[in-house]
């Protein structure tokens, strides 16, 4: 079903429901230890990413004919990009009390990735999804049902943004997931 340009907009107008002050402290106490695992963590987010949507891959030149996980752990390439993602969540946790500068960051993020890279946007969403997998399995003692709700209100509004990134950069979607 196709919406119409109006209702686009009115979505965008609601934007995502803030975070409250106890939700910024348990993603930033739960993201400290996430981030002492950084390298591994980023590329266990990759691999699902690609295992469980093999279509991601087609935007990586280097990993679409790679399909053993094994050999995906060893690229030297997939563990910058997994570097790049998680210092990027990193900046987000670091400035959680900055709305500003998060928007900053999301709108490079998304600039890049719609004009330079032609990421489909959607794949933010399916990205966010494989991170509160990978957090809730890797991390079970610290991602209960109330931290968990935190970061996935973090990871809306990471999304939301985004595709507002790719709404005023007139993004046309050429391909389907």
């Amino acid at each position: 079903m196709e919406r119409e340009q109006g209702e686009v907009k009115a979505d965008r107008l609601e934007g995502p429901d803030p975070l409250s002050d106890s939700e910024r402290e348990m993603i930033k106490d739960t993201w400290a230890k996430v981030y002492q695992n950084c390298d591994d963590v980023g590329v266990a987010i990759l691999i699902r990413l690609f295992v469980n949507f093999p279509s991601s891959k087609q935007y990586f030149s280097q990993f679409q004919q790679v399909e053993d996980p094994e050999e995906l752990e060893r690229s030297a390439q997939l563990r910058k990009h997994a570097r790049r993602v998680m210092n990027a969540i990193n900046t987000l946790v670091e400035n959680l009390h900055d709305g500003d500068k998060l928007v900053s960051v999301l709108k490079l993020v998304g600039k890049a990735h719609a004009l330079r890279h032609k990421v489909e946007p959607v794949y933010f969403k399916i990205l966010c999804g494989v991170i509160l997998e990978v957090l809730g399995e890797d991390f079970q003692d610290y991602i209960t049902p109330e931290v968990a709700g935190a970061w996935t209100k973090l990871l809306d509004a990471v999304y939301w943004h985004v595709t507002g990134v790719y709404e005023e950069v007139g993004w046309a979607s050429s391909s389907a997931v």
